[in-house]
């Protein structure tokens, strides 16, 4: 949050699994369009939240398997841990509040005495959260037998059913719903409170996020039972909370178009990108298009065309500069005659590119630094680099777009490939 000096113009706080994340989309198409979206139009200036009941173990797989951004906050564990920034540095002010009237050893003693309660695996155990599996048909029952004797041993929980088979008990004041109002305490304290705050969900877990004053919803179309029930009862009146016709990530879309909190359209959704009339000079936009065009043409998607070509030749500079991340460096133009040649290269197959962090600084009169991470996803073999950009607008109309100058690249973590020849820009 500190990287932001003012409030932010919108906080996303989003569920993971089949709500940002669709699993039965093997494109992850929803997912990837709403990173262009945020990439190129919010990043800047908002907040992204992820709020998930996954532990911080499957988090971090999850990141490994599906194209995600990266968020600037973190709340796991179903609102139990609340964390910031790359560092995913834990608040310590919200574990101390959640201490209160919590005794996770009495918790663990009494649900002993309910053989309908499977224990989920190690990694879900965490200091405020114990998970179960239950039966649909049983859960219930044992929710309400189970509450009242934890109240008698003097604990104040809240137990959670979710997903047709999840039981989680945590401190009465965690959850999803209450971590929110934390942040957003938090941040009103600070003098950051956002502009617009959209909540997204799709099970009983997240009922709780839709319950917060002055937040905006989004059921997405595959919503569980569950919520679309709790949301009958409670916020069918809510004009602020609604149900989109959009599975996951592309329900989230709808959602921003909908209540008119900004851009809401995916530049994955331009056919030609080309066409975009800006007003101004936007650095972000600017990368987001052109990694876009990148994976079109290695997939085959535009046709060869030296039009194109020579329009990717006109936004380099001839005197620019791209520095591999093996640490070779060439001329720009040198970079653009290669790539003419890998022209679907990737065609029929699983390849795709985005960008993500993408945070532009002003550092003249016409320039910019653009810091971000690009990735490239070939069938299983997920990559990343960070790329520096340095782009300029001297002699440039808003229509012709800014100029490359400069492209600096480094890998992540060890991503090197062994083929540094099919690693292009």
């Amino acid at each position: 949050m500190d990287r932001l000096t003012s409030a932010a113009r919108l906080m996303i706080v989003s569920d993971l699994d089949h709500t940002m994340v669709d699993h039965h989309d093997s494109e992850n198409l929803s997912l990837l369009r709403f990173n262009a979206l945020w990439e190129a139009n919010y990043r800047d200036n908002s907040l992204l939240v992820f709020s998930t009941g996954r532990s911080p173990t499957l988090y971090k797989e999850l990141r490994k398997e599906k194209p995600m951004l990266t968020p600037d906050i973190t709340i796991m564990s179903v609102g139990t841990e609340i964390t910031y920034g790359n560092a995913m540095v834990p608040d310590d002010g919200w574990e101390t509040f959640l201490n209160n009237k919590w005794d996770r050893k009495i918790v663990t003693e009494e649900t002993s005495k309910f053989p309908e309660l499977s224990l989920q695996s190690e990694t879900e155990q965490r200091p405020h959260k114990v998970s179960f599996y239950v039966q649909k048909e049983k859960a219930q029952d044992i929710m309400k037998t189970l509450s009242k004797r934890l109240e008698e041993r003097g604990l104040d929980v809240k137990i959670i059913y979710s997903g047709g088979m999840d039981l989680d008990i945590l401190p009465q004041g965690a959850g999803k719903g209450q971590a929110l109002a934390y942040l957003l305490k938090k941040l009103k304290s600070e003098g950051k409170l956002p502009s617009n705050t959209l909540a997204c969900g799709d099970s009983g877990n997240d009922a709780e996020l839709f319950s917060i004053p002055d937040v905006y919803g989004v059921m997405v179309a595959n919503a569980q039972e569950e919520l679309l029930q709790w949301h009958a009862a409670n916020a069918k009146n809510n004009p602020k909370v609604i149900h989109a016709s959009e599975r996951c990530a592309a329900g989230i879309i709808q959602a921003i178009g909908h209540f008119k909190l900004g851009p809401s359209t995916s530049p994955r959704d331009v056919t030609d990108l080309s066409d975009c009339k800006m007003d101004n000079f936007v650095p972000a936009y600017e990368v987001v298009k052109f990694y876009l065009f990148f994976e079109k043409w290695r997939r085959g998607e535009i046709e060869h065309s030296e039009h194109y070509l020579s329009n990717l030749k006109a936004v380099c500079r001839p005197s620019g500069t791209f520095v591999h991340p093996s640490g070779f460096e060439k001329s720009l133009q040198e970079c653009v005659t290669s790539f003419g040649t890998c022209h679907a290269d990737k065609q029929g197959k699983q390849y795709r590119v985005w960008v993500d962090q993408v945070l532009p600084s002003q550092v003249g009169s016409d320039s910019w630094l653009v810091s971000f991470k690009k990735w490239e996803l070939s069938g299983e073999d997920m990559r990343c680099c960070i790329t520096t950009v340095l782009l300029s607008s001297k002699n440039k109309t808003v229509a012709d777009g800014l100029t490359w100058t400069h492209v600096h690249q480094t890998w992540l973590h060890g991503d090197a490939s062994s083929d540094s020849a099919t690693w292009f820009f």
